[in-house]
């Protein structure tokens, strides 16, 4: 999240379902998770991610992915969609 707008101006999916959904199918450039995410979830995006060659960024807390999202609640992980 490298400018003021967060992740809001990229096509992004927000949530579990929809950021392994995303990475599965060859979709995601990048994908950002939350440090104090359940770690039961996260493991399994971050395995994901290195087995299709997935870049992860990890952020603080849910809540600060949730904002740079635009969205008002928590998320534990998100995935920027390839161009």
């Amino acid at each position: 999240m490298t400018d003021d707008r967060g992740l809001q101006d990229a096509q992004v999916k927000i949530g579990t379902k929809q950021t392994v959904k995303a990475v599965e199918l060859g979709q995601a450039a990048e994908v950002y998770v939350a440090k104090d995410g359940d770690p039961r979830l996260t493991s399994k995006i971050v395995l994901l991610c290195s087995k299709q060659g997935v870049k992860v960024n990890y952020v603080d807390t849910m809540l600060d992915l949730g904002r740079a999202c635009g969205i008002e609640v928590g998320a534990a992980m998100a995935a920027v969609l390839k161009q």
